[in-house]
């Protein structure tokens, strides 16, 4: 479904993503691990075309992406959940599910009927602003009104950050979820023990490079992996 060939990204002179290379299954939940600084938001920043690749290419679908602007590429059903869920916080929980569904010219009502399925708590807040939210609602809110988009592909970065315990394990269950109603998703996230348990495969960045894959089972077993990431 995405293919990222060879994927070089800089800011200025300085070259952040160094030969990425990498690929996304249909249905699957794929996730991409590494230290601050990694590059792991610049390499989804890149693919969703907020930022654009010095060289090398960028599918989804079989078409090239990386030439597209950002609003294209969502309307080609990939949308991003940002870190720091970027919502608009005077606007009220309605109102911001109502503006992930833009790109269909009309709110619709079995997808708002889905994420109150997935998230009750939203609902029950659904007249409340979204600045008055706990971090843990804002998250739900912030995948809740990407789900509005009704994406083929979900990029969620760090969802967890700054959680709760309790709230990390809903929102990995609703990561599962949501890929079972048919949702690929492309998972960053510090949280490598939760992302390698809930992926099927699974990329180490370091310094802007792919160092690692393979099976996610296999690599929550590498010793490298469990020594640099896992705290074991």
């Amino acid at each position: 479904m995405l293919k990222v060939k060879e994927v070089e990204t800089r800011y200025g002179n300085v070259v952040v993503l160094k030969e990425v290379s990498l690929s996304v299954k249909k249905k699957s939940i794929i996730c991409l691990i590494g230290s601050n600084g990694a590059g792991k938001t610049t390499t989804l920043n890149t693919i969703s075309g907020l930022i654009r690749p010095f060289k090398g290419s960028i599918e989804f679908k079989g078409q090239r992406i990386d030439l597209m602007e950002p609003h294209e590429v969502v309307k080609m059903g990939l949308i991003q959940v940002p870190e720091g869920r970027r919502l608009f916080p005077d606007m009220t929980v309605l109102e911001n599910l109502e503006i992930g569904a833009y790109r269909h010219h009309k709110v619709p009502s079995k997808m708002i009927e889905k994420v109150f399925e997935v998230f009750g708590v939203l609902e029950e807040r659904v007249g409340q602003v979204a600045g008055s939210l706990s971090g843990g609602e804002q998250q739900m809110l912030a995948i809740g009104r990407a789900l509005m988009a009704e994406p083929e592909l979900m990029m969620l970065d760090e969802p967890t950050l700054g959680l709760a315990p309790m709230v990390v394990k809903i929102v990995f269950q609703t990561v599962e979820q949501i890929n079972e109603w048919g949702t690929t998703i492309f998972l960053v996230e510090q949280n490598a023990k939760f992302a390698l348990e809930i992926s099927e495969h699974a990329y180490v960045m370091e310094s802007g490079r792919i160092v690692m894959e393979g099976g996610a089972g296999e690599l929550i077993n590498d010793d490298n992996v469990r020594k640099s990431y896992l705290g074991i």
